[in-house]
């Protein structure tokens, strides 16, 4: 099972920016995905951004549709979360996780490989 290690959260104020980074063991046939889901305290878990790994396609959840962006380098196995314009209500810890999808939304697949978390605070 593919082995994910997120980071690169913290405290900005509003407006501010972060890059999170989502670093796997490998990316191999077998890891088709990878996006990234927050949740808030007392708030379900909301998926994010998800990147198809073969061809590249992105999906983004409506609140952060034109703020983030996702991206992948493939010789480090390892896929980033630009995050601009953040809002407080950004605030969550970001997970990312494989065998991510878009069902009118993005979702997380059965077998989804999941970050340990990063929590970014955003607040002045």
């Amino acid at each position: 099972q593919v082995q994910l290690v997120d980071s690169g959260g913290g405290l900005v104020q509003p407006g501010g920016s972060l890059r999170l980074s989502c670093a796997a063991s490998r990316f191999s046939d077998d890891v088709y995905s990878i996006g990234w889901f927050r949740q808030a305290p007392g708030k379900e878990r909301e998926g994010v951004s998800c990147l198809s790994i073969n061809d590249g396609v992105t999906y983004f959840a409506g609140s952060v549709k034109g703020r983030f962006t996702i991206s992948r380098d493939n010789a480090k196995s390892t896929v980033y979360l630009q995050m601009n314009n953040l809002k407080p209500e950004d605030t969550a810890v970001y997970y990312c996780a494989t065998d991510c999808a878009w069902r009118n939304k993005v979702v997380a697949g059965r077998y989804a490989s999941w970050g340990q978390g990063t929590q970014v605070t955003v607040s002045a």
